[in-house]
């Protein structure tokens, strides 16, 4: 059972509800500095994750190498341009309940769809999830996205909370996936996926607090990439070390 999804699809549903009924209580100041705490948070979570690592310069080329195919194939864009279609198909049904200009309204929404769906913390936390069962990313992930719902539905309304939907669809399909790979894995890939991960949650804290917007969309790669040159690493590399 995939507690940590669960739990994260109902922390985005039940913050976006939470905002559009008490948003107007909340002042910019008090958003913003929650923000700056979500990003800390985030930091905290990558150092974390980094930490017990196996293979440092394995993990060094994923993360270069993964950018790169990323970069190569534009995903960020292509990321945006499914959350831009999912906005559309939502605006047929809801309309903006918000003060904000349709305009201001639909890019903000698209970042938000962006943000939840594409989180390359959301991806990392579900495969871990479904490589080794446990939810803990997920879960601490779901603390920070209820209160991440909570300011966008005071902004945006209720209609956040919709965006529960396409996110445990996505994130089921990745931890499907997930099941397939682990006959293949050795504890240190899993110690290396994991760093991988944290490098994409550090990127992560740094551009919710706006210190540097690193292209985290098309860095979503690294997680794709890491394990295979982790065994490449490990396998063929390490013994001519030696």
């Amino acid at each position: 059972m995939p507690v940590g999804i669960i739990t994260n699809t109902c922390a985005i549903l039940l913050g976006g509800i939470v905002g559009a009924i008490g948003g107007q209580h909340m002042s910019a100041a008090f958003k913003e500095n929650l923000n700056l705490v979500f990003s800390l948070c985030s930091i905290a979570m990558g150092i974390y994750a980094i930490a017990p690592l196996k293979n440092l310069a394995a993990v060094i080329f994923a993360v270069i190498i993964g950018t790169i195919l990323g970069l190569a194939i534009h995903l960020g864009t292509l990321i945006t341009r499914g959350a831009e279609a999912m906005q559309r198909f939502i605006s047929r049904f809801f309309q903006p309940t918000s003060s904000l200009d349709k305009p201001v309204f639909d890019a903000t929404m698209v970042t938000v769809i962006v943000l939840f769906c594409a989180s390359g913390t959301g991806i990392y936390g579900t495969l871990i999830e479904g490589i080794s069962g446990d939810p803990s990313i997920l879960i601490s992930k779901s603390i920070l996205d209820f209160f991440c719902a909570i300011i966008f539905g005071a902004n945006l309304g209720a209609v956040v909370s919709l965006i529960a939907a396409p996110f445990f669809i996505i994130l089921m399909l990745i931890f499907s996936v997930a099941h397939l790979v682990v006959p293949l894995t050795t504890p240190d890939m899993i110690l290396d996926f994991k760093a991988a991960g944290g490098v994409l949650m550090l990127a992560s804290g740094f551009r919710i607090a706006r210190i540097k917007m690193f292209p985290t969309p098309d860095m979503i790669p690294i997680m794709v990439v890491v394990m295979p040159i982790s065994w490449a690493w490990t396998t063929l590399i390490v013994p001519l070390l030696h």
